[in-house]
């Protein structure tokens, strides 16, 4: 494939918004302007089912002080979706699309699904002679994408449970008589990074601190042993503190609690209510403990103003480097974060292929967790505490975050109207 390619960007963003995926998108119209085989860049609203409905915006059109404002605005400026790309065609529809608008290079920012589809889609281009650049840009509060030592969005999502947490504790310090629970739920399908997260609240010198107990999804619960691990905690702290992934699943493999067997385009299980389920079997077995559950939900993955520098700077870079990727000549990749091998943290980026990213899941080493189950060690410590620094300067108007809006102006249609599903 020949280095040279002149046409059109596209991007598109997909799947649960975080903290920083605006700053991939802003790394990717920085890098784009840079370069004079781009002639224009286009955003596909609400993902790739936007790009099936040929609902484009032209990017290159916003003000420069708009594409500033990406850097500290949280979740999905072009909107996302879970669309699970099914029918022959939805692929011919994308092709006829690209064709219209002269995309020669796309790029899609989201997390294992996501780069599922974009493999398809590279896969259908070539299969129909259409010559262009596809690149991944990961993206999930989730740290669950295989291949990258890990993931925009993860760092900004700790680092505001961890301040959670501490929040929480203060609350709780200040009531509790040896007789108070918080039970704070996070995020976590099928990994605990989220979870484990929590852990950053803790003191280096004070190991009782807050969390006092940490449920994973990668640790079989088991109520009997969680019923006695509160029940110690109690007997020398005023209150308990507990983080709990809502992937929680028991010894057979089953989650502890789903959202009435809700699924969603991709098959996932609709979680919630893992800590709601904890708190009933201390309600049920423990007598005379007052007991809160906290879900932080989607609060959680989109809170700029606890938000990562470090994190959001890597995000940048990895919009930054799938342009530079795809111009180069590129194609069928998704964007890797490197960590140096210095005592110093460093990081940069790298190139693997989607194929081998696709629909793979990335779990909590097991040797990082405690014999008990409940606590992380030294291990995930290291590799965590470098994710979190840094504060992301949020303007503000009347003392609230003063976030910006893309102008949604959209590119004129060229092809007939095309039905989802």
């Amino acid at each position: 494939m020949s280095a040279e390619l002149t046409g059109n960007v596209l991007v598109a963003q997909s799947g649960g918004p975080t903290a920083v995926i605006n700053a991939s998108l802003a790394g990717v119209i920085d890098e784009a302007l840079n370069h004079e085989c781009v002639e224009e860049i286009y955003g596909g609203l609400n993902g790739i089912q936007g790009i099936l409905q040929e609902e484009l915006i032209d990017l290159a059109e916003q003000s420069q002080q708009t594409i500033r404002g990406l850097r500290y605005t949280p979740s999905s400026a072009l909107g996302t979706c879970r669309y699970k790309m099914r029918k022959d065609g939805d692929f011919s529809r994308v092709i006829d699309v690209f064709k219209a608008h002269n995309i020669r290079y796309f790029f899609y920012i989201g997390g294992n699904d996501s780069q599922d589809t974009a493999d398809k889609i590279s896969k259908t281009a070539a299969a129909n002679d259409w010559e262009m650049r596809v690149i991944g840009i990961p993206k999930t509060v989730d740290n669950d994408l295989v291949l990258t030592d890990h993931t925009p969005g993860y760092g900004s999502v700790i680092k505001n449970v961890a301040t959670t947490v501490r929040d929480l504790a203060c609350d709780a310090q200040a009531m509790a008589q040896h007789d108070m629970v918080y039970i704070l739920e996070v995020m976590g399908r099928n990994a605990g990074w989220i979870a484990a997260g929590a852990s950053l609240a803790k003191r280096r010198d004070f190991p009782k601190d807050p969390p006092h107990l940490i449920y994973l999804p990668e640790v079989a619960f088991d109520a009997n042993k969680f019923l006695d691990d509160v029940a110690e905690v109690l007997k020398t702290e005023k209150y308990a503190l507990i983080v709990v992934g809502e992937g929680l699943v028991d010894e057979n493999g089953n989650y502890v609690s789903t959202s009435s067997g809700a699924t969603d385009s991709f098959g996932h299980s609709q979680l919630g209510g893992a800590g709601d389920y904890l708190k009933g079997l201390i309600d049920q077995h423990i007598d005379g403990i007052k007991t809160r559950s906290v879900r932080l939900g989607h609060a959680q993955r989109a809170a700029a103003t606890n938000a990562s520098q470090t994190d959001n700077n890597e995000a940048y870079q990895a919009g930054q480097a799938a342009v530079r990727a795809a111009i180069a000549g590129v194609t069928d990749k998704m964007v890797t974060l490197i960590r140096g091998d210095g005592d110093q943290y460093s990081c940069e980026t790298g190139l693997a292929d989607l194929s081998e990213v696709a629909n793979g899941v990335k779990h909590l080493p097991a040797d990082w967790v405690n014999p008990d189950g409940v606590s992380l060690n030294h291990k995930f410590v290291k590799y965590a505490t470098p994710l979190i620094q840094g504060e992301v300067v949020v303007p503000r108007e009347n003392g609230v975050p003063a976030y910006i809006r893309l102008s949604l102006n959209k590119v004129d249609k060229q092809l007939p109207p095309y039905a989802l599903g």
